[in-house]
């Protein structure tokens, strides 16, 4: 590894073997585990078009790293997210099987899915709505002009 006058100036590597941290030189980010578990909840929550795209860009992240918390999260690999917490006889620590978090990932989609389609047959409800009345007004137009 070469150093920089800035890094002589800053003490050199240190013992981590990395070089120091300078100004303006960008920082590998990490993420608690509530964070990971509060941002895969708010995205599954979300159902309009861009909403999901707009919360990636808030936060700064990318759909994979969204996509590998999920895998996490329903492995149970996510601290303070096991499929069945102790104490609730379900045998403690044991993780549910991999079957049961692909079920609950599925209905998740499928809703997500449904809430989707529901809210797309309401626009075009809305619109056939509105092509109807815009139909009726040039009818009415038309039968003045004669």
């Amino acid at each position: 590894m070469t150093l920089t006058t800035a890094d002589l100036a800053a003490g050199g590597v240190g013992g981590s073997g990395k070089p120091p941290a300078r100004p303006g030189h960008a920082v590998r980010r990490t993420h608690s585990a509530a964070y990971k578990l509060r941002i895969l909840q708010e995205h599954d929550a979300l159902t309009e078009p861009g909403a999901r795209g707009a919360l990636l860009r808030r936060e700064g992240l990318y759909q994979s790293s969204i996509n590998k918390w999920r895998r996490a999260r329903d492995e149970g690999a996510l601290p303070g997210c096991r499929v069945n917490p102790p104490g609730n006889g379900a045998g403690g620590s044991e993780q549910a099987p991999a079957g049961g978090s692909r079920q609950s990932r599925n209905e998740r989609v499928l809703a997500a899915e449904n809430a989707r389609l529901t809210a797309e047959l309401a626009r075009t409800k809305a619109v056939l709505d509105v092509v109807g009345k815009a139909t009726a007004l040039l009818e009415v137009l038309f039968e003045r002009a004669d």
